[in-house]
């Protein structure tokens, strides 16, 4: 590890830009370079699904806007280009015209006038025609949707009180109603327990008056993206590292050829067995968060290696699985008899892609299917040099010191807190997530748009409840409870005080993460007030909390997991509204004017993500020898490359 290695490059609008290091990859071998460099081309072939996802005019945008910005002809120096260099990023970072977070249209600070003297003064003569139209005249169909706030307000609408499809203006759905849609999948229902995930890989559009999916695969919508994911996994396959990582990548091809769900939980099932591999990966339809339904799949990807020495820790915590299934605090009901196949491991990311990318998971658990935990496993991992890159930043920003109570709280995060965020996460991916089990025949999208919210309560909160275990301690995991009383004045801060900085004034939390945060916070603050467990204090104007009682918050964290549990295991969607619309996702407003007046004094950046290093293969003539590894340090110029050695869909799919 590069000490010397600089994290962040830039801070635009409410963003950091950040980098990691790819430790140990000049150890690895030849065979293990070539592998991570064709995977990793397979995760940046599919770039633009993603975006296409997201919204059905992005990469028509972004053209617009990446042409300006290569071929504008008049001033550049002026305040208005400038916040429209502004704009393109923030449309970069959140691949596409909705922050990544909040879901709001990205407001682009500058004109309608402004813009179409951009477009004026700008050369288009290279870009396509866009359905028999020259692409200039095209662009005026985007202004609307750029400018207009009523238009595509929200990539991902969350408030139940309205038809959650027609207010969300991602791509998953055309001309179809939540009931209509509802009513499609419902169709699909089996008795069988092993049924796919039904509408995963689809865009619903109804046409002449039928409804029917649109299969993302080689030959149906995104095909030419598949198809090029498709070419670098072929390739992949010949310098797999073991037959079964080879019968793994020929199982996806044959889901991304044929679009079949069930060839992609036969994928999933033999990615789960596949515990011996030095090198692994993500590639395809995975994470639901971007579906107010909980049906479609965002595209992602990510490429890893295992960190041996930091994976001995994820290893004792798997290896006791069992024994966190049966001491939580859950009805007995609900826990899982027989704890199968749960690994765990803590991973040097090599390339993100997709939806994980420029923002990325600091954790995965997977595959999300229930059956498939329940039946063969899961496979939990932990991103440490994702980690250490925010923590390193973390080291400097101030944000410690203006939000915690005192030095003796400052110096338990110091001490201990790099150790406690990584164990939590750790506790949340292996055990949270594949931990519980749903009661026969509810169904896995029961909870419907509250459904991301809960688990990942249910996920935090199981961490939570256990790093304050002396079985921790025990097994080697921490050297004593103040580790966990580092996790638990982090959490607690951070979802009462200090998340509220990623949070518009007068705006409500929408992502599920932070709603999941408060959730539990609120909860055990209001929970505990009686007891005095979470104390409220004011110093100079200045608001804090602090934990007076660490056991009786555990306590309280227990109550609310036995719930959040009983919440998913029976499906019980009024439960899950109620919870969800009461602790998570109202603010304090004087107390969120107040944070985010303290956090503008620090001149930081709420939201970080990163820039990806690169890889190119060295040849001896036809032959790879090596591949070298470099780290670019301009956000700009990696997403122009992208694009232009990327970009494998026409602007509009249908």
């Amino acid at each position: 590890m590069d000490k010397n290695f600089k994290y962040q490059t830039e801070k635009f609008a409410d963003i950091k830009i950040l980098r990691y290091q790819v430790d140990g990859f000049s150890k690895l071998s030849l065979r293990q370079k070539k592998l991570i460099y064709f995977l990793s081309q397979a995760a940046l072939a599919g770039r633009d699904i993603l975006w296409d996802q997201n919204n059905a005019f992005n990469l028509q945008i972004r053209r617009t806007l990446e042409t300006i910005f290569t071929t504008y002809r008049g001033d550049r120096t002026d305040q208005s280009f400038q916040n429209f260099l502004v704009y393109l990023k923030r449309v970069w970072f959140s691949n596409g015209i909705h922050h990544h977070y909040s879901m709001d249209k990205i407001a682009p600070g500058f004109t309608k006038e402004y813009f179409c003297n951009l477009v004026e003064k700008s050369d288009f003569s290279d870009c396509p025609t866009v359905k028999g139209k020259s692409f200039r005249e095209s662009i005026k169909k985007l202004i609307p949707i750029l400018f207009d706030k009523e238009i595509a307000s929200k990539r991902v609408y969350l408030d139940s009180t309205n038809d959650l499809i027609e207010n969300s203006a991602n791509n998953y759905f055309k001309d179809i109603t939540q009931e209509e849609a509802e009513k499609f999948y419902a169709s699909f229902d089996t008795p069988q327990e092993e049924r796919p995930s039904y509408g995963l890989n689809s865009r619903l559009v109804k046409e002449n008056g039928v409804i029917l999916e649109k299969i993302w695969k080689a030959e149906g919508l995104y095909g030419k993206a598949i198809k090029e994911i498709i070419n670098w996994l072929l390739l992949a396959v010949d310098v797999a590292e073991n037959d079964t990582q080879k019968e793994v990548i020929k199982k996806l091809i044959q889901f991304y050829k044929t679009g079949d769900l069930k060839q992609f939980d036969e994928y999933s099932i033999l990615w789960v067995k596949d515990t011996e591999s030095h090198v692994d990966f993500v590639n395809g339809f995975i994470e639901v968060y971007g579906d107010a339904l909980g049906i479609k799949a965002s595209w992602e990807s990510i490429v890893n290696f295992k960190d041996l020495e930091a994976t001995k820790r994820t290893e004792i915590v798997s290896k006791n699985a069992q024994w966190f299934e049966d001491h939580s605090p859950v009805d007995s009901k609900f826990k899982k008899k027989s704890v199968k196949g749960v690994s765990a491991k803590v991973i040097i990311a090599a390339i993100l892609g997709g939806d994980c990318h420029p923002s990325t998971p600091i954790g995965i658990n997977l595959p999300n299917a229930d059956w498939i935990r329940e039946g063969y496993g899961s496979k939990s991992v932990t991103i440490e040099n994702i980690t250490r890159a925010y923590y390193q930043v973390s080291l400097t920003d101030g944000m410690l010191e203006e939000f915690a109570w005192d030095q003796q709280e400052v110096q338990l995060s110091r001490d201990f807190g790099y150790l406690a965020n990584n164990l939590h996460t750790d506790l949340h991916e292996c055990l949270g997530h594949g931990s519980g089990q749903l009661l026969q025949g509810v169904k896995a999208d029961a909870l419907k748009n509250y459904g991301s919210t809960i688990e990942e309560t249910r996920a935090d909160l199981f961490a939570l409840y256990y790093i304050m275990d002396e079985k921790l301690v025990k097994l080697g995991l921490i050297p004593s409870l103040e580790t966990g009383k580092a996790e638990y004045t982090s959490y607690i801060r951070n979802g009462l005080l200090t998340q509220l900085v990623r949070i518009e004034p007068g705006k409500d939390i929408e992502e599920s993460h932070m709603r999941n945060r408060q959730i539990i916070a609120k909860w055990a603050y209001e929970n505990g007030k009686e007891a005095n467990i979470i104390e409220k204090k004011v110093r100079k104007n200045k608001t804090y909390f602090k934990i007076n009682d660490y056991e009786g918050l555990r306590r309280l964290f227990g109550q609310l997991l036995h719930e959040v549990q009983r919440i998913k295991s029976e499906g019980d969607y009024d439960a899950a509204l109620d919870l969800v619309e009461k602790y998570g996702v109202k603010t304090d407003k004087k107390l969120h004017a107040e944070v985010l007046n303290r956090y503008k004094k620090l001149d930081l950046a709420p939201y970080a993500g990163f820039i990806n290093p690169e890889y190119t293969p060295i040849f001896n003539k036809k032959e790879i020898i090596d591949v070298a590894i470099h780290y670019p340090d301009d956000f700009t110029q990696q997403m122009l490359h992208y694009s232009e050695n990327y970009s494998f869909l026409p602007l509009i799919n249908n």
